[in-house]
């Protein structure tokens, strides 16, 4: 009986596109399935070497700046600590060199933040951007996959 409702034209036996009974002749076959496309050629961004590079920069960038306030800080503490009279003598018209000293931390303070922002600027936000964009176009090709 399906053999009566099927078309002769077509060879014997389903085809993988069609099932294996056909219930309603005149229904349009299913679509094929998509074919895959070509993997890329690089690996994912995951296991780019830039990150290990992005990850040097961030890490020499935090200890240059944390050294700089920490250092110019931990020199205060030691020189008052082993140096007192170093500390108590008078600079200009009684200001003490302690007290000068611990006002400059201030200034060392923003010196460190400048210097964090000149080499995050120079070095660190331009491998970021690069493996932003990176990403960002492996995402695409995989949603297009």
């Amino acid at each position: 009986m399906s053999d009566d409702l099927s078309d002769p034209a077509r060879p014997s036996g389903p085809s993988p596109r069609e099932p294996s009974h056909l219930t309603y002749p005149w229904q349009p076959l299913p679509p094929e399935p998509p074919r895959p496309r070509h993997a890329p050629h690089r690996e994912p961004v995951g296991h780019h070497s830039d990150l290990r590079v992005l990850r040097g920069a961030y890490r020499l960038q935090r200890r240059t700046a944390t050294l700089t306030a920490l250092g110019y800080f931990t020199v205060f503490l030691v020189l008052s600590a082993f140096a007192p009279g170093l500390m108590t003598s008078a600079v200009a018209d009684g200001v003490p060199a302690g007290l000068l000293l611990a006002l400059l931390q201030l200034p060392v303070t923003w010196l460190a933040v400048a210097l964090y922002e000149h080499t995050a600027r120079r070095h660190v936000d331009p491998l970021a951007d690069r493996i932003r964009r990176t990403a960002e176009l492996d995402a695409r090709r995989g949603a297009v996959r």
